[in-house]
């Protein structure tokens, strides 16, 4: 998906092919690994998840990827190559229902009050990554900032990948644990986790906060996503949606 797999179903393209096989051994090691992190104690199952997440990095398969808690973010898009941006280039749209249409350039990001804040994030899927750090601008401020109009409802996200989608109504967007996210397990970030800016909604499933964010455009109603149009829920709470009763994650 836009968000990091493995973090829903068919979240993204394939991984890349290209590569050496991995054997029957490395293959069933490596599930054995996963079994064992079912079951092992906390302390052991972090262990556990920070080696698989390393691994995914350096898995031409995506074996690791199938595995239960298999830990960390991979790269994964549903478009078919993501241009690259920096500060340089990067721009950050907030138009539609407003009286004061914006753009921001990525200093302009950083120049302004950033909120950091630790939570797991919760692939609906069922992996969860804990105690994970983001920081970056509310986006209620960029909403009081534009001047949203009585008739608006919701806001639609949209990505530079060209493809991926997102929607929040306007009660959820102004939460003050959704953010315009600048940093990310502290440090900026980097363009396979969506950077330089990415969407982060921390009650939701990570399918909504989207990668490669380039534009905030505020709407009268939600349309649905790109994965909502594919079977996922719109309103995606973590542990009340999509059928599943994961714990909270804020």
């Amino acid at each position: 998906m836009n968000p990091e797999p493995p973090e829903e179903r068919g979240t993204a393209g394939p991984p890349d092919e290209r590569g050496t096989p991995v054997g029957r051994r490395v293959f069933l090691g490596t599930l054995a690994l996963g079994a064992l992190g079912v079951v092992a104690a906390p302390p052991l199952q972090r262990g556990l998840e920070a080696f698989l997440g390393d691994a995914a990095d350096k898995d031409p398969t995506g074996l690791t990827g199938l595995l239960p808690n298999g830990g960390g973010f991979r790269y994964y898009s549903v478009a078919s190559s993501v241009p690259h941006k920096n500060a340089t280039d990067y721009r950050l749209t907030v138009d539609g229902l407003v009286d004061k249409p914006a753009t921001y350039t990525l200093d302009q990001l950083r120049a302004m009050p950033q909120t950091r804040m630790v939570k797991d994030v919760q692939c609906v899927t069922g992996w969860r990554v804990p105690d994970t750090p983001f920081e970056g601008v509310r986006l209620s401020v960029l909403l009081d900032a534009a001047g949203v109009r009585a008739k608006a409802g919701a806001i639609r996200f949209t990505c530079f990948d060209g493809t991926y989608t997102e929607s929040l109504t306007l009660a959820q967007a102004r939460r003050a644990d959704v953010l315009v996210a600048l940093r990310m397990q502290d440090k900026d970030i980097g363009h396979d986790h969506g950077g330089p800016v990415r969407l982060y909604v921390a009650p939701m499933y990570f399918y909504k906060s989207a990668k490669w964010l380039s534009g905030i455009t505020v709407t009268e109603d939600v349309k649905p996503g790109y994965w909502e149009d594919r079977g996922y829920d719109v309103d995606a709470w973590v542990g009340k949606s999509n059928g599943r009763d994961d714990d909270p994650t804020s």
